[in-house]
């Protein structure tokens, strides 16, 4: 377990460098962070980040810009409306033009 809280530390360093307005996937942090197969487990790290102001969680989706991780937000629609407060279109539970918002961090770090 030692080891996925490293992992997660490290999910949580990137995740916070997301910019405002722009948004990521898990498997995008994943590869960036070298373990391309563990877009899973970067759902989770996200999902432990809840007590941390420093990680933007609402930022992270899944890859076709899917709010996947919205139950994780009380059960509303709190990371729809973060995101919208951002400037993201978001239209039932899909953000629109996913490629204009989507941040790599393999190209922008």
């Amino acid at each position: 377990m030692a080891k996925d809280i490293g992992f997660f530390k490290k999910v949580h360093q990137v995740a916070a460098k997301i910019p405002y307005g722009r948004v990521t996937s898990y498997g995008a942090l994943a590869k960036y962070l070298g373990s391309p197969k563990s877009a899973r487990m970067v759902g989770w790290a996200m999902n432990a980040s809840h007590n941390n102001p420093d990680v933007s969680a609402h930022r992270v989706v899944n890859r076709s810009g899917l709010l996947s991780g919205k139950h994780h937000f009380g059960g509303t629609n709190l990371m729809q409306q973060l995101l919208e407060s951002e400037g993201v279109v978001v239209e039932e539970n899909q953000i629109q033009n996913f490629e204009k918002y989507f941040w790599d961090p393999q190209k922008e770090l």
